[in-house]
């Protein structure tokens, strides 16, 4: 396997385009993407499991039941969530996309991310839809990519190809997420293509370990969204051997999708509001795989431990030992080894359980890198799991005191 360009535009058959529409006041932010393929595709996807739940995600589901979609309208600027005429909008918008580009509404997938509460305006969308269409193209990922961000400070693109049954298969995607971030299923939104002939049944099944070995393993503030979706969409145009069951294939396919999906999330992290640092916690040596991601999430969602990386403080290791305390994992806490590491150097905090003498000349050294990696050796199994945050600095508040006002 290997990372391409291209990012959602990178399989066959795909064309991205993103414009702004008006739904934001600021004419330099795009607010509309769209997202085709020449043909029909399988379609799967997961959802936020906040009970309070956007209505695109309610069309989108029903739209997608049948395992089929063929393109993905996404505003942003405004959620379309807690909004009274929340479905009708969600559906208008897929019938705007249907009428553009001679499909049923049906076969469309929408998605919103913005302001809670305000109802979503149509007349903006409906007026640029010809824009859009032109705009469509093969090279309009980083422009798909760029209409869907929020507080996001950079687009998020990523694309990778592996080859199967001699043919060459690619996945590429995009996403936005930079607060509001604590999945439950994925992020706050993440659309892939992939040109892979497989079956709707085992791509939702792909969907699902990949967001469960990625996206569920970011987290910014410990806020669960309302719109999380993580859409995938498979056109068979590689035309490799179509793949029905669960093997070599399939497995080289999930390799691909979580490889994007990882390296999506990892810039999420980074990108966290406010954030200088992307923290990654590696717990290794865990009874399971269950226990390694509660150990791993939990660190890397504590408050105390984000504050510490921020100010490259090694007192990040006593309040990583707090956080695995109360995962509700079962491991014994006199094993645990603790370390920190970074582009600086590694520096152990932590031995058995028990604090030990550390350089901390050397530790702020490490602390002070825009990517650190704190390491945990559980020594009570062969498991293990990544996680991905950020450290939580004075500019969080801001942003979030600031959102909109």
């Amino acid at each position: 396997m290997n990372f391409i360009e291209g990012g959602v535009t990178a399989a066959k058959g795909f064309l991205a385009s993103g414009i702004h529409c008006g739904i934001r006041k600021n004419k330099t932010k795009p607010d509309l993407a769209l997202i085709y393929s020449d043909r029909q595709c399988k379609a799967a996807g997961v959802y936020t499991k906040n009970l309070v739940k956007g209505a695109p995600i309610t069309v989108t589901k029903n739209n997608i039941a049948d395992g089929t979609a063929q393109a993905i309208l996404c505003n942003s600027g405004i959620a379309n969530t807690c909004a009274p005429d929340g479905i009708e909008k969600a559906e208008a918008m897929c019938q705007v996309a249907a009428d553009l580009l001679g499909l049923s509404p049906q076969d469309i997938a929408v998605a919103s991310t913005g302001v809670i509460g305000p109802s979503l305006p149509i007349e903006p969308i409906r007026n640029s839809a010809k824009t859009l269409k032109d705009a469509l193209s093969p090279e309009g990922s980083l422009a798909a990519a760029t209409a869907i961000m929020t507080t996001d400070t950079f687009p998020k693109e990523a694309a990778a190809s592996f080859t199967v049954g001699g043919a060459e298969i690619r996945v590429g995607g995009i996403s936005k997420g930079s607060g509001m971030i604590h999945p439950n299923m994925a992020t706050m939104l993440c659309f892939v293509t992939t040109d892979c002939a497989i079956s709707a049944g085992l791509l939702q099944k792909a969907v699902k370990r990949a967001a469960d070995a990625t996206f569920n393993m970011i987290s910014v503030d410990g806020d669960t969204s309302t719109n999380d979706t993580f859409l995938v969409l498979a056109n068979g145009a590689a035309e490799n051997p179509v793949i029905e069951q669960e093997g070599e294939a399939f497995e080289a396919f999930v390799d691909a999708l979580e490889a994007v999906s990882r390296k999506l999330a990892k810039m999420m992290a980074r990108d966290g509001e406010g954030a200088s640092k992307l923290h990654i916690c590696r717990v290794e040596g865990a009874p399971d795989l269950t226990a390694a991601r509660l150990v791993a999430k939990s660190i890397i969602s504590s408050n105390l431990v984000k504050a510490a990386m921020f100010g490259s403080d090694a007192n990040a290791g006593g309040r990583a030992m707090c956080a695995l305390g109360y995962a509700g994992a079962d491991i014994e806490v006199d094993k645990v080894d603790v370390s920190f590491q970074s582009e600086k150097g590694l520096v152990q905090v932590v031995r058995a359980g028990y604090g030990i003498p550390f350089s901390e000349e050397l530790a702020l050294q490490v602390l002070g890198a825009e990517e650190i990696t704190t390491r945990i050796d559980l020594h009570m199994g062969a498991a293990s799991a990544e996680a991905y945050g950020c450290d939580l600095t004075y500019d969080y508040v801001k942003i979030n005191a600031d959102y909109r006002t």
